[in-house]
């Protein structure tokens, strides 16, 4: 077995039987579903953020900055998920499709934000 991936170290192993590929295959899916099982943790994090915003009716611009730097990170940390996970992990849809609803989310948010009026501060 051989994965390649660019700026990452790459690992060659050979099994010396059958049962050694499967237990490996078993041992790297169990730790990519633990990664998984965090990212859909912090899916859910971060859609109850906006949330908060909106049921509190705080639309400002920094807040947006926030959830949209939070936003990024989820990206970030999925690509990397994806990214290591050769043999394609039971959870991987439901990561992507929780992705997508948090980005569903940040955009809601985003043009709630931006249809607030914004005044500047009385002087």
């Amino acid at each position: 077995m051989r994965a390649t991936f660019a700026n990452v170290p790459t690992l060659s192993a050979a099994a010396r039987g059958p049962e050694d590929a499967v237990r490996f295959q078993a041992v790297f899916t169990a730790a990519r579903s633990a990664d998984r099982a965090e990212f859909l943790a912090d899916c859910g994090k971060f859609e109850a953020e906006p949330a908060k915003e909106i049921r509190t009716r705080k639309f400002t611009l920094a807040e947006l900055e926030e959830e949209e730097r939070s936003m990024e990170r989820l990206r970030r940390r999925h690509r990397d998920l994806t990214a290591h996970d050769v043999f394609g992990g039971p959870e991987a849809a439901e990561a992507g499709e929780r992705l997508e609803q948090c980005a569903a989310a940040c955009e809601d948010y985003a043009e709630r934000v931006l249809a607030a009026p914004h005044q500047a501060p009385e002087r």
